[in-house]
């Protein structure tokens, strides 16, 4: 009852946290140089009716007009900005949002020199070229222009000119190519002066997603600082928002954490009963069972951090890093426990022995650096991802070599891991069919069943994932419905450990039941007793001596 109110405490700690706004915040840091070879973009899944608020987002000049275009490189930001070159593959038109009585004609100022524009549009993805393998081409909504022989352009520069992609005359020189019969998003930009000191956030920076007019969906918000020749270089901070519906959590992950929630209760009360047996028939409890327990209350932690964390994330706006990280890490330590109770059990521990020996040792020696690796491996990987925006490429590409460095020792180590089982398991059965042991016989058989099954699934899985990435219309897409590739693992998971649980389910008489052997010559409920019987690791030389058997 203790153990149940600790596990059940941080729940109630979360039930009494205050409930706020909606949105999810994101941040953006980072240069946005004058150029014609790259825009800056953020993508989002936004459940409707929701908004998209960049009113936080504090544009700054950097330096005079005319010393853009010096850098030609394509400028990384993952969610919140990536750059997209002119050669970077093949990426509805409303009113003006951006003030002004529509006149987007160059003014000068009192010194001669031309005003440019950064334009920031937003605008949806539909479902059925966003679902496919190579989304959406972008010039097909209104963004860019392409010409017959491949030659894509996202901005109105005079290589685009000489090409015939601007469309616009004057006025779309120097500016993102937005094809108004195609456009059915929103536009807004901002107006550079030529020199002095500059510093300013857009004033109505609020995209309103109507669920009449917008559906829900992949969202694109683009950044564009296209003018070479007359702009300056900008450098961008702050924060902006996403927000859907239902809460701050993005659109898509909503359902992860209703799943991460349903998975919690499976896992309590597969604890609840487990515990309750071994209080029931605590005098008959055996080492196994003690660690089947560790490995049902370990797998409760995991999904009670992850649903609180995507739940925190929702009611807050920001994700909480101890609920983030303790998550990442109790999950290694899951994986790493259920490796070793595994093998155990297919040694025959409380079945055909009741210890294991030096063999013990090893397996706990393998479990632990499994679980080191393997939790480096994965706050690295979620370092990597959650701080980008702070990273630089150079430190992130850093991160993710030694991540792969750790993926191979832990692929290593998980191979070590399952040629054991198998092997174990082949011996464990081997030596109970010699020995006449149908009734121990046919719970290993049943383990087999287990195991080839969740393999079986595993595989098949696998295969679906690997065939569907390779579809033109993907069933599973990362942006809608992704976090389901990884929900089934878990539910395979918690399948393969309630299958477990049963077999070797608390009962009296456990700590002799790897002491009575069947006496089939005799009759089939017939049994006798015996501390001397050799388990099939203990004869070095692979013979079965039925005569160490004493009758009592």
């Amino acid at each position: 009852m203790a153990t149940m109110l600790l596990l059940l405490l941080p729940l109630l700690l979360l039930l009494i946290l205050p409930i706020s706004t909606h949105a999810e915040h994101r941040r953006f840091d980072g240069p946005i140089n004058a150029a014609s070879n790259y825009i800056h973009y953020s993508e989002g899944y936004v459940v409707t009716p929701g908004y998209v608020d960049i009113s936080d987002l504090v544009f700054e000049a950097v330096g005079e007009a005319g010393n853009g275009g010096g850098e030609m490189m394509m400028e990384y930001y993952d969610d919140d900005g990536v750059g997209y070159d002119d050669d970077g593959g093949v990426m509805e038109y409303g009113d003006d949002d951006g003030g002004g009585d529509g006149d987007e004609r160059r003014r000068l100022d009192d010194n001669g020199g031309v005003e440019t524009y950064v334009d920031i549009v937003l605008f949806h993805e539909p479902s059925k070229c966003a679902n496919t393998r190579f989304g959406c081409d972008w010039t097909e909504l209104g963004i860019g222009a392409s010409d017959t022989t491949g030659n894509l352009r996202w901005c109105c520069s005079d290589d685009a000119s000489a090409l015939g992609l601007c469309t616009g005359g004057p006025s779309q020189e120097g500016r993102l190519i937005v094809d108004p019969s195609k456009f059915r998003g929103q536009h807004k930009f901002l107006l550079v002066p030529p020199q002095g000191e500059w510093r300013r956030n857009v004033q109505d920076g609020l995209f309103v997603l109507d669920n009449k007019e917008e559906p829900s969906g992949k969202y694109v918000m683009v950044v564009a600082n296209c003018n070479e020749s007359n702009g300056r270089d900008l450098t961008v901070s702050g924060e902006y928002t996403w927000s859907s519906v239902h809460g701050y959590l993005p659109g898509n992950l909503f359902g992860e954490m209703y799943f991460f929630m349903v998975l919690f209760v499976c896992y309590l009360v597969v604890f609840t009963v487990y515990g309750c047996k071994m209080n029931t028939y605590r005098e008959a409890i055996i080492p196994i069972q003690k660690w089947m327990l560790a490995t049902i209350g370990i797998g409760l932690l995991e999904v009670f951090f992850k649903a609180g964390d995507l739940w925190v994330w929702n009611v807050d706006g920001d994700r909480f890093w101890f609920s983030l990280y303790t998550g990442v890490v109790v999950g290694t330590l899951k994986r790493a426990i259920s490796r070793c109770l595994v093998v155990m059990l297919c040694l025959g521990w409380g079945v055909t022995c009741d210890t294991l020996g030096s063999k013990f040792k090893t397996i706990v020696m393998l479990g632990v650096i499994y679980a080191g690796l393997s939790a480096t491996r994965d706050v690295m990987t979620v370092l990597a991802i959650t701080e980008n925006e702070i990273l630089s490429v150079s430190e992130e590409t850093e991160i993710l070599d030694v991540v792969t460095i750790l993926t191979f020792c832990t692929s290593l180590l998980d191979v070590i891991f399952y040629l054991w089982i198998f092997r174990a398991l082949s011996q464990t059965m081997e030596y109970l069919e010699s020995m006449n042991q149908a009734i121990k016989l046919k719970r290993y058989l049943r383990l087999r069943l287990i195991l080839l099954i969740s393999v079986l699934f595993a595989f098949l899985w696998t295969m679906f994932g690997i065939v569907d990435s390779y579809n033109e219309q993907r069933m599973v897409t990362e942006e809608e419905n992704g976090w389901v590739l990884n929900a089934v693992w878990e539910v395979n998971y918690l399948m393969v450990l309630i299958g477990l649980s049963c077999l070797w389910a608390p009962e009296p008489g456990a700590k002799e039941y790897a002491y009575v052997m069947e006496l089939s010559a005799v009759g089939g409920d017939l049994e006798f007793d015996t501390n001397m019987v050799d388990s099939p690791d203990d004869n070095d030389e692979g013979e079965l001596d039925v005569n160490n058997g004493v009758h009592t």
